[in-house]
């Protein structure tokens, strides 16, 4: 388990799983993909021809039973835990070290939600596992959000990074009718009214020697549309202010 990573909006990254094939657009120039063949190659369970292979760790399933810190921790943050050769029982190795985990919060973030909504459509959601998505573009918003908002989970979230073109996510942030009828359902919890919507904006352009080009104000419009849901928004260009808040 990672303490000391350069991805902010979370405490730890923990890696059961590692390894992941290309999905989209946003996977052009993977980090993570280039990380484990340059620096990773042949170490620390990463094999030597094929770095990036989907591969099981069972050796780091209990590192976060070993954290006494409660932390946010961004799982598999090399690799998807979704992907279609993750098998059945590693998940279900992993699920069980997160239930049994409540003292951290468990991020996972995938381009495959449809394969998270068919795991996860049967089991009761758990109030520290947060499940989001990956939204490069306009396109893949539009694609995975209404999947994930689909899936029974304590919080959605997205990653709108690398941002590749402008982003509206205003159908997917709480709305004013949706506030009234959160405060309803307050009032009367056992009423029928469910609302599903994102709780949690993180954004940011692409990284590294073949990053492409954004620009700021696409980042900048996020932020507006996640003020004014009243939706915490991170910046990742960004020190120290305020757009950086985590739920």
């Amino acid at each position: 388990m990672n303490i000391n990573n350069k991805i902010g909006w979370c405490d730890a990254t923990w890696n059961p799983v590692t390894g992941c094939s290309p999905e989209s657009e946003g996977c052009l120039n993977c980090w993570a993909k280039r990380l484990a063949e340059t620096r990773l190659r042949g170490r620390v369970g990463y094999d030597l021809k094929e770095p990036f292979d989907v591969t099981f760790h069972p050796n780091r399933l209990d590192e976060p039973l070993k954290l006494k810190k409660s932390s946010m921790i961004f799982v598999s943050s090399m690799g998807d835990l979704f992907h279609p050769d993750v098998q059945g029982q590693w998940l279900l190795d992993i699920w069980h070290v997160m239930e049994h985990s409540p003292q951290h919060t468990f991020l996972v973030l995938t381009k495959r939600p449809l394969i998270a909504r068919s795991f996860l459509l049967s089991r009761e959601p758990i109030k520290h596992i947060w499940i989001g998505v990956t939204a490069e573009n306009q396109t893949r918003a539009d694609e995975r959000i209404p999947i994930l908002l689909s899936i029974p989970a304590a919080k959605h979230f997205v990653s709108v990074e690398p941002i590749l073109d402008p982003v509206n996510l205003e159908p997917y942030l709480l709305s004013d009718y949706d506030k009234a009828a959160c405060e309803i359902q307050l009032l009367e919890p056992l009423g029928g009214f469910n609302y599903r919507k994102l709780k949690w904006v993180i954004a940011g352009p692409e990284t590294g020697p073949n990053k492409r080009p954004y620009k700021d104000e696409w980042i900048e419009d996020l932020y507006k549309q996640s003020e004014a849901a009243g939706v915490p928004f991170w910046d990742k260009r960004k020190q120290n202010i305020t757009e950086r808040k985590r739920p």
